[in-house]
């Protein structure tokens, strides 16, 4: 399986640097990132590691369920993933992540509610993104719509 890169350039130190996140291997772009916006409430056209993370998680998310749809046999016709990563204190000092909500809205053949639901359960544990990040608390909030 292939490694993918991101890189960041930083300058200065955290209340008073500023970096750039580059997208690597797939050249998709440069992103500016800064501790004060990160740990504002706007984000001013700027990203984070949360931001980044949520992306990864919400598309990791997406393939692993619908894998787990057609597993299950039905046809995933059209899936809408948001991941939610919140940033706070740690008890320990500094700060981690305190929680991720994955909200995901489906339209499926084939399966019911409550298969789409226990697909989506499925694809919550078995997503590599999710396997990654497991000393979060990871909430769930999954429908059929359509």
């Amino acid at each position: 399986m292939p490694t993918r890169t991101g890189r960041t350039a930083w300058n200065g130190g955290l209340q008073d640097g500023t970096g750039q996140v580059e997208l690597t291997s797939s050249g998709a772009g440069t992103f500016d990132v800064s501790f004060p916006k990160r740990a504002a409430d706007d984000a001013d056209g700027t990203t984070s590691p949360e931001e980044l993370i949520a992306a990864a998680h919400s598309a990791c998310y997406a393939m692993s369920l619908s894998n787990e749809i057609a597993q299950a046999g039905g046809t995933p016709v059209a899936l809408d993933v948001s991941a939610d990563v919140t940033l706070g204190p740690d008890p320990a000092g500094g700060f981690r992540l305190t929680g991720i909500v994955l909200t995901v809205r489906g339209e499926v053949e084939g399966l019911d509610a409550a298969g789409f639901e226990a697909a989506a359960g499925a694809a919550k544990v078995g997503c590599p993104v999710s396997k990654a990040l497991s000393d979060v608390p990871i909430t769930l909030d999954a429908a059929l719509e359509g």
